[in-house]
């Protein structure tokens, strides 16, 4: 029994010195990665005390958060309804609007969020948000935003460039789609649409579906 306790000895120290290695491997990986996820690009609009949303009308009030995701059915719904209307909030500058697209429902929602934020570069950030809606697929994930879709919608909307063409290949904004969601989650944000004005919810089951009432709503948030 003496004579097999000395590999047996060897044989835990040799283990335990692997899952050390591996434990610090792994540790050092994380760092690395952590360190390379915090060096992202956002886009000129973005601002970062506004949960990373896309602002617009920084200096308005009252302030009203969208909270989206492109392949979202009811945030469709919402955009026909009242789309409208935010948007000549948006033009006469009566509000500061921050929209925060969300990337809940997979790999498509990252790829609309980043060609909105590419468009927003290009000072077409509005024009963006409704072609996106107006060409949302019948089904979540489906295939029809790969490849070049996001560029023949910029063109669609008059966005030429280069640097939009750039921003969208590139996906120069994927990592700070994930900075948005981040920030969304520390605001007990968990589902889409969600709307507030002045940090004040919205109530989905009145307002939300009825452009009377989202406009009172609005309207008694200060909107004039």
């Amino acid at each position: 029994m003496a004579a097999n306790s000395g590999p047996d000895k060897g044989t835990r120290n040799l283990v335990i010195a692997m899952v050390a290695f591996i434990v610090a491997v792994g540790i050092i990986f994380s760092f690395i990665s952590n360190r390379a996820s915090s060096n992202f690009a956002i886009p000129a609009a973005v601002s970062e005390a506004d949960g990373y949303g896309i602002v617009l009308n920084p200096t308005a009030t009252p302030t009203i958060d969208v909270w989206v995701d492109y392949q979202c059915p009811a945030c469709r719904t919402f955009e026909v309804l009242n789309g409208g209307y935010l948007n000549e909030i948006i033009a006469q500058k009566k509000a500061k609007v921050v929209f925060h697209p969300l990337t809940f429902i997979g790999a498509e929602s990252i790829i609309a969020a980043n060609a909105a934020a590419c468009a927003a570069d290009e000072n077409k950030f509005v024009d963006m948000n409704l072609a996106l809606f107006q060409n949302q697929a019948s089904s979540e994930n489906s295939g029809k935003w790969q490849g070049d879709a996001m560029l023949a919608l910029g063109d669609s909307i008059g966005i030429k460039s280069d640097s939009f063409k750039e921003c969208v290949r590139e996906g120069n904004y994927v990592k700070w789609t994930r900075n948005v969601t981040d920030a969304s989650a520390s605001k007990n944000v968990n589902s889409t649409p969600t709307i507030r004005i002045n940090g004040k919810d919205l109530d989905r089951n009145t307002e939300y579906g009825d452009p009377v009432k989202f406009k009172a709503a609005l309207a008694a948030g200060g909107v004039k």
